[in-house]
């Protein structure tokens, strides 16, 4: 504790140095508060623990490890003595707009779950790697031409207008990062309403996809296709993905195993070509059909027309595995203010579409998400709640059950790296309450140094270790 000044000298200093903070920013004079805290290097600690979380999650309670024969307490943990009587638990927020620090961990866990699906790794065998594999590529169907990041954007030699007085095509060239690109040339052409009914629909369509590549495999195997689930088994993980229109397409990595899972080969007709000519049939032809509505009639919902469909072959002929799990798990930290498709909070009021940060065609998109949430036939939808996101609300990664392993298996090997895991033959008695979330603004300010720190700290490992795999 700060002893009181004795003398005017030592009052007039005091009072000197108060002047002095009053100048100072909020978030200064909030971190050297923090800074002259007994505990905070106790703070600290917790704050490196997160790995810098920009929105850590208070806790209180404790903690009692029992021995499960006699009783005795093992070891017991309170918040009583820690820092505000509060301890700090990571968010997990995915989007790195949100917390940097949540999402590289994410990011990495993302990493491991793809690529033991394609390696093998996390209790999944290494064979799979010679399974037939695909990377597909899925995309939404045209709802009205946009401008492009071509050579020329969109050549027309006979020029001419649309009804409503714009261009039919476009001369210009525009590069990839031009606001311009993935903006309608004519809104008022533009199919709004199918866009937003598509997106509501998209997770629904992948569903149907994955259903017709089981029965197209079937077919082509002389099988009843009944029976399909008996002779192989396909496995998945994919990832949405917004266009510059501000369309989600669909990658997803497609394995072919054994009727087991991937501990089971798949049969010998099995093939990667077999495979490929599914996908392409299915894409082409399932559809998914909307809700009857006065207003709008019915829509049949289908998949673009690019489809992509490339082996993964485990000779390196082809995109490399660790390319393609590096590419879905550094999409999932993107969140969609992020890709200009969207925001990363839910909206409540129809003003909050004019006040957000967006593009027009953006701002028509959700304004086209709220009027047909109003309509009682979309009710099902959710489609005002999920404005923010364009209609779209389907998780960014999905996986089948028996593609790899989980999100919780990595952590709870983490969890266990760490020393965190329970210990066999005990009793584990939990008492937590939440409490709050985030930072004072002088702990981001903090907290921020820290994920900084650990995030250079890995950057040095990762350099010293390619330096050191290149000498050898």
């Amino acid at each position: 504790m700060t002893p009181h000044p004795t003398t005017p000298a030592d009052r007039r200093a005091a009072l000197d140095r108060a002047a002095r903070l009053r100048q100072l920013p909020e978030t200064d004079r909030d971190a050297i508060r923090l800074a002259q805290d007994p505990q905070f290097a106790r703070w600290l600690e917790q704050i490196t623990a997160t790995g810098g979380c920009a929105h850590p999650i208070h806790l209180t309670g404790s903690t009692t490890t029992l021995d499960g024969n006699t009783g005795e307490t093992l070891r017991h943990y309170d918040t009583r003595d820690e820092p505000g009587e509060r301890l700090l638990v990571r968010c997990r927020n995915r989007r790195a707009t949100v917390c940097p620090a949540c999402s590289h961990l994410h990011a990495g866990d993302t990493f491991h779950l793809v690529r033991a699906g394609l390696l093998g790794g996390k209790n999944v065998p290494a064979a799979v790697r010679y399974r037939p594999r695909l990377f597909v590529t899925l995309t939404a169907p045209s709802f009205g031409p946009v401008h492009r990041a071509t050579d020329v954007c969109r050549p027309r030699r006979d020029g001419g207008t649309c009804e409503h007085g714009s261009p039919l095509g476009c001369g210009a060239v525009h590069t990839s990062d031009a606001p311009i690109v993935g903006q309608p040339l004519c809104p008022d052409c533009y199919d709004y309403t199918g866009h937003v009914l598509w997106h509501a629909h998209a997770s629904k369509l992948w569903d149907r996809f994955v259903i017709d590549v089981r029965r197209c495999l079937a077919s082509s195997a002389g099988l009843v296709q009944s029976r399909f689930a008996q002779h192989a088994r396909v496995s998945f993980a994919r990832v949405a993905e917004y266009q510059k229109r501000a369309a989600v397409h669909v990658h997803a990595i497609v394995r072919l195993d054994g009727p087991t899972g991937p501990d089971d080969d798949p049969p010998a007709w099995g093939t990667t070509e077999l495979l490929a000519r599914a996908v392409h049939a299915s894409a082409g032809r399932v559809l998914v059909h909307t809700r009857y509505s006065p207003a709008i009639g019915e829509r049949a919902l289908g998949w673009g027309a690019q489809v992509d469909a490339r082996p993964l072959l485990a000779d390196g002929d082809g995109p490399a595995d660790d390319a393609v799990a590096a590419y879905v798990a550094k999409y999932v930290t993107k969140g969609a203010s992020e890709t200009g498709s969207g925001l990363d909070h839910p909206l409540t009021t129809w003003s909050d579409i004019d006040a957000a940060p967006v593009t027009t065609h953006v701002r028509t998109l959700m304004r086209t998400c709220w009027r047909l949430g109003g309509l009682p036939e979309y009710k099902p939808l959710r489609l005002r709640s999920w404005t923010h996101t364009l209609g779209y609300r389907g998780h960014i990664l999905t996986k089948s059950r028996a593609y790899s392993t989980t999100y919780a298996a990595l952590r709870a090997q983490r969890a266990h790296h760490m020393g965190h895991s329970d210990i066999p033959d005990t009793i584990t008695e939990r008492h937590w309450r939440y409490v709050g979330s985030g930072h004072t603004p002088g702990a981001a300010l903090i907290a921020a140094g820290a994920s900084d720190d650990l995030a250079l700290n890995r950057e040095i490992a990762r350099e010293e270790f390619n330096r050191t795999a290149v000498g050898r």
